[in-house]
């Protein structure tokens, strides 16, 4: 056999330039799919949708919106609501016209075995898409992000596979937003770090003062000033009327939360006759 007619195992033209292309991503695309993700249907184990954003010149995708897609999801074979999605971007582009589909994410630690089909659905409404996951259960303790493009596996004219491959992300994120998305403290561990802290500088002002006392500091009357303030400006409670006063303060917070619960269940339950109706 000439080796002119050999069949043989190849990769399409587009995995040259993945390897050239990068991706960045807005803060508000992560907490927008974190928002979706808590507020998804209770069946559902992920939440996918499209990616909005532009190309720059250098060829970086720049990722800066985003909305969910509802969808069914089984071993087998995944279902998008085409219409709703395509409902959402008219609604997008009225309002930032320039935003165009770069890609689609998904929930979740890497590809899944479903990816590669919601993929190719993408890849028809924009040419060579950003596939974007969100480890949004902390799997390895944070939350992992990453981005993908597919790359065509064929066997001569025949498409067999395709293959996820990784590229740069670069995370659009200040110092404070990435803190606060690395782990988002709880209203007990905020408490609990104020409390250490304030005991922190409980332990250096009762050294300072037993310094002074002791002779082992010479005195400094604009510290002994800072300090009289601030024993000055505590209130003169007894210990009964300081518990009931954290007591109430505690059920006026349980109150809030209980509030908040019921206006998040109430948001939900109207997301989701929304989407019903949508696909009615």
């Amino acid at each position: 056999m000439a080796a002119s007619d050999r069949t043989v195992l190849q990769f399409s033209s587009s995995s040259s330039s993945s390897q050239s292309l990068s991706a960045k991503v807005h803060p508000l695309v992560i907490f927008n799919i974190c928002d979706c993700y808590v507020r998804r249907p209770d069946q559902a184990d992920r939440v996918i949708g499209t990616l909005l954003g532009s190309v720059l010149p250098d060829g970086t995708v720049d990722i800066r919106n985003s909305y969910a897609v509802p969808h069914n999801e089984s071993i087998e074979q995944v279902a998008l609501d085409i219409e709703y999605h395509h409902n959402m971007l008219i609604s997008h582009q009225k309002v930032n016209p320039k935003e165009i589909i770069v890609g689609w994410y998904s929930t979740g630690l890497g590809v899944t075995g479903g990816s590669a089909l919601i993929h190719e659905f993408y890849s028809r409404e924009v040419p060579n898409p950003i596939h974007l996951t969100v480890d949004t259960g902390f799997t390895n303790g944070a939350g992992t992000i990453k981005a993908y493009v597919s790359n065509n596996l064929s066997l001569g004219e025949r498409q067999i596979a395709a293959q996820f491959q990784e590229i740069p992300l670069d995370l659009r994120m200040v110092e404070a937003e990435r803190i606060g998305f690395d782990k988002i403290p709880s209203d007990l561990e905020g408490m609990e770090a104020s409390m250490q802290h304030l005991l922190v500088l409980i332990d250096d002002i009762y050294k300072y003062v037993n310094d002074v006392v002791e002779g082992l500091v010479a005195p400094d009357n604009k510290i002994g000033r800072f300090i009289s303030d601030a024993v000055g400006s505590l209130p003169k409670l007894s210990p009964s009327v300081f518990d009931k006063l954290v007591n109430d303060s505690l059920q006026d917070h349980l109150l809030l939360l209980y509030l908040s619960s019921i206006t998040r269940t109430q948001l939900s339950l109207a997301e989701k006759l929304n989407t019903a109706a949508q696909i009615l």
